[in-house]
């Protein structure tokens, strides 16, 4: 073999003073070796890319129950406490006896209109001044992924229900106003009977006169929130001059309002006791929806407080992350770069003809074609 075909030695390797050819082909435990790499490096690129996801959700502000339902929930365990004790002292203030003013004969000419059914039955106060609300809240949430929202919202709701309801059965208990039908309440069988002093002695059930000493409603409570929340999602006050969103803002105000006037119909309140419960719990709704939720009027009124704190917030580590990860991805394409120059050297110490000269085969070396 000519000294200048010393290039084909490098197809050889001496092992034991022998020759061991060396071939060309993919080992086949490099495969599996790499392979057994890449099974080992999926969990780990599966965590980057879900570390990844939860960053781009915080960038686009998409905050759901799953990632940050948890975290909420703790920071308003006081909250939710307080609500429970309103919740217990609702009850006491329903089951506690009313205020038993003196009720004279001559007073009984404003207090004799007939005794009947409410209109609006109690049992589906609940279900428009809370349920339909909430319901709402759980639609915005579908489409906006903000769990800030839905929980201030929810939140914001039962506070403005539950401390209107303190409020006005605490009135009521005090006051022990009569109602319009509170004759027929008194006197069934339209026989009344007076002390010596001319109060009334009634003789009807005592349920039934109970409820006949609590003059005052609180329906505009729960609306009235949700007429506040409306206002800020629609941007009725975007200054941008379209005042059909004053309608969908309006709605809520109108059944409460409707609902209002159904229990002076259906002679159950005085009409001084409708507008003093809605005008109070208008107010307690007003308070309780700005204490988590900028005014309507306001910019960013269709959020919560928490939403743009926790974009703030966000936005630090949001931009560290950036910046790692387009350090790593620098180091990952100097890594490939190295990698191809490796590979493009074929090897060293002369090794790299051997490439060069691929076809060449063993059978050609041993009859000395070359």
């Amino acid at each position: 073999m000519p000294w200048w075909d010393l290039g084909l030695l490098s197809r050889f390797r001496i092992f034991g003073g022998g020759f061991q050819a060396v071939s060309c082909k993919r080992d086949d435990s490099a495969t599996v070796t790499n392979d057994w790499n890449s099974s080992i490096d999926f969990p780990l690129i599966e965590t980057q890319n879900e570390e990844q996801s939860a960053m781009q959700e915080v960038q686009l502000g998409s905050h759901t129950l799953r990632s940050h339902g948890v975290s909420v929930a703790k920071t308003h365990m006081h909250d939710w406490l307080i609500l429970m004790l309103l919740v217990l002292l609702e009850i006491c203030l329903y089951i506690i006896h009313p205020f038993y003013r003196f009720v004279g004969k001559d007073m009984m000419t404003d207090l004799k209109y007939p005794l009947k059914s409410n209109t609006v039955p109690i049992w589906a106060v609940p279900i428009y001044a809370i349920l339909l609300p909430i319901a709402i809240f759980l639609f915005v949430y579908y489409r906006r992924r903000d769990v800030y929202d839905l929980h201030h919202a929810i939140l914001g709701l039962f506070f403005s229900v539950l401390v209107t309801g303190v409020l006005t059965d605490s009135i009521k208990n005090a006051v022990g106003r009569p109602r319009p039908d509170f004759f027929w309440r008194c006197f069934p069988d339209g026989k009344d009977f007076y002390d010596k002093w001319g109060d009334v002695v009634c003789h009807g059930d005592i349920n039934v006169i109970k409820e006949g000493h609590k003059s005052f409603p609180r329906s505009f409570a729960g609306l009235g929130f949700l007429s506040l929340y409306l206002s800020g999602k629609v941007k009725v006050f975007d200054r941008k001059g379209h005042i059909a969103k004053l309608c969908i803002v309006f709605l809520p105000l109108l059944v409460a309002s409707l609902v209002g006037i159904s229990r002076v119909d259906d002679y159950w309140h005085h009409w001084q006791d409708v507008f003093a419960g809605g005008l109070l719990g208008l107010t307690v709704a007003t308070f309780c929806y700005l204490q988590f939720f900028p005014p309507p009027y306001h910019e960013e009124g269709w959020g919560p407080y928490a939403y743009f704190r926790v974009l703030e917030e966000s936005r630090p580590s949001a931009q560290a992350a950036n910046m790692v990860d387009m350090r790593n991805g620098r180091a990952a394409q100097a890594d490939v770069g190295n990698q191809e120059e490796e590979g493009s050297s074929h090897g060293f110490m002369g090794l790299h003809l051997a490439d060069d000269q691929s076809a060449l085969t063993l059978e050609e070396l041993e009859t000395g074609r070359r």
